[in-house]
């Protein structure tokens, strides 16, 4: 490579560096006006320079496109420049659809161009929501607080989704600031986004200016939730303690709330969404959901996308899951088999539910998959490992090939993410919004049998999954541009 090529790179960055700062007030003025962008499905929005540099940059790779922040900038100053109505743009997808017409020979300019794309929204005022969706958090665990940090940051202009309040059992006198403390700071996720202050005068928490009152009750049919203000509410259980139809409708026995969805795998007729593969089955009158387990969010759309296109005819799933909650930290009494053993010390043979859960959510492969779980001394990410057995051969460069576009362009872009480097791990995966990573550099192919490597951040992917269950059960709905932008939530 010659020097001038090698002396180009840093003035280069800077140039790039410069633009993506620019981007970022750009971006906010935005979403405060209820238009939220992304490149090629990432959010744009809450995102330093780096992390939008690193955004243009995993495109590059993954899309194998010339996409940077040259092409991107002057579509999103031209977004700015319209009077949007509420909607999600993919600016790097518009931004490359840009430079094909380009190189077809179009002469329109950046702010023509997206006239054009965005006609049916310029103008167009229209709320997401006719008013704002109260939301109650029932328990305050690890899911429950990843899901608080989402609402928070997803509040934009304050007119969809509302965390009003939090439900837990008093602790002790100072329970109130330990609860704060916990959303505060996290050893897994860092800290919090933003500002947190305490009103132990009002019992709440002051989250980004939303007020969360802390409600502390024992059980789901003892609160009064409309004498704190609060009405037709879509409670979010994520104790784990209630599973049934029976027992999770004694939430609804409380004034206030409307519905109630449970973060783990429902029993009974409680039905189980897992988002982009059945949230379609949703109806206005269900009350009582289920968002499934985060293994079974993970799995459930890489299996789904595999047998559309190539049938699997029968296959074995292996998880190798961090430990959770449920373990205990030093050996001690444990009802199930072998998680009475330290969670941080052993490698622990364990059931999943999620292989039999997949026959509820894809009925045409019930009978066809075996499965089976170890705990590993790791706090979060974890990984499935598909053996399948398909009805006709591929390759590694085929079935590859496919996870990548269904990635990027699929009505799943949002459920499962690609990724191509031989030296990433687990750690590597914390905060990863999709409900799965493939990891392409581990797929094995031989003739029809497969073998696939997906991760998945088990708390946060799946918080991810559970909120987008919520908006749209909600009835949160955005007009999508460019077109061939998949509906999935944010």
């Amino acid at each position: 490579m010659a020097l001038a090529s090698l002396d180009d790179y840093f003035p280069d960055w800077k140039e790039r560096e410069a633009l993506a700062e620019s981007m970022i007030p750009m971006i906010g003025r935005l979403y405060r006006s209820n238009v939220v962008t992304y490149c090629y499905g990432r959010s744009l929005h809450s995102q330093n320079v780096t992390r939008i540099m690193k955004t243009h940059r995993y495109v590059r790779q993954v899309a194998i496109n010339e996409l940077s922040e040259f092409e991107s900038y002057p579509i999103l100053e031209a977004l700015t420049q319209l009077d949007l109505g509420p909607c999600h743009i993919d600016v790097g997808k518009l931004a490359t659809h840009y430079m094909e017409e380009n190189g077809n020979g179009s002469k329109l300019t950046a702010l023509e161009f997206v006239k054009r794309e965005c006609a049916e929204v310029i103008g167009r005022h229209i709320p997401p929501l006719e008013k704002p969706q109260d939301l109650v958090l029932y328990g305050f665990g690890r899911i429950g607080r990843l899901i608080a940090r989402l609402l928070i940051e997803k509040t934009g202009s304050g007119q969809q989704l509302r965390l009003r309040a939090i439900v837990v059992r008093k602790g002790s006198e100072d329970d109130l600031n330990k609860r704060a403390s916990l959303l505060r700071r996290d050893s897994v996720h860092g800290s919090f986004q933003g500002t947190l202050r305490v009103d132990e005068e009002n019992c709440c928490i002051i989250a980004n200016g939303n007020v969360i009152r802390i409600i502390y009750a024992g059980n789901p049919d003892e609160i009064n939730y409309e004498q704190h203000g609060i009405h037709d509410a879509i409670i979010i259980d994520n104790t784990g303690v209630w599973r049934d139809e029976e027992s999770l409708g004694r939430h609804l026995k409380s004034p206030g709330a409307a519905k109630v969805i449970l973060t783990a795998p429902g029993e009974g007729n409680v039905k189980n969404i897992v988002s982009g593969v059945n949230s379609d089955t949703m109806e206005t009158s269900d009350t009582i959901l289920s968002a499934a387990s985060c293994t079974t969010n993970a799995i459930v759309p890489v299996l789904k996308a595999v047998n559309d296109e190539f049938k699997i005819v029968h296959g074995h799933m292996e998880t190798v899951h961090a430990y959770t909650n449920d373990q205990n930290l030093i050996d001690n009494y444990h009802k199930k088999n072998r998680r009475g053993r330290g969670a941080p010390l052993n490698m622990v043979i364990t059931e999943t539910g999620a292989s039999s859960a997949v026959a509820q959510l894809l009925p045409e492969l019930a009978g066809k998959l075996t499965g089976n779980a170890i705990r590993v001394p790791t706090p979060n990410v974890s990984l499935a490992i598909l053996n399948l057995t398909l009805s006709r051969e591929t390759t590694v460069e085929e079935i590859n090939n496919f996870l990548r576009q269904t990635a990027l362009h699929s009505n799943m872009q949002r459920q499962i993410d690609f990724v191509t480097s031989p030296e990433m791990v687990s750690s590597d995966f914390v905060g990863n919004r999709h409900a799965c990573a493939i990891d392409g550099g581990a797929t094995i192919a031989k003739e029809n049998r497969v073998v696939l490597y997906v991760w998945y951040d088990n708390e946060f992917g799946y918080a991810c999954q559970v909120v987008r269950v919520v908006q749209k059960w909600a009835g949160i709905s955005y007009p999508l541009i460019p077109k061939d932008v998949v509906k999935q939530g944010f």
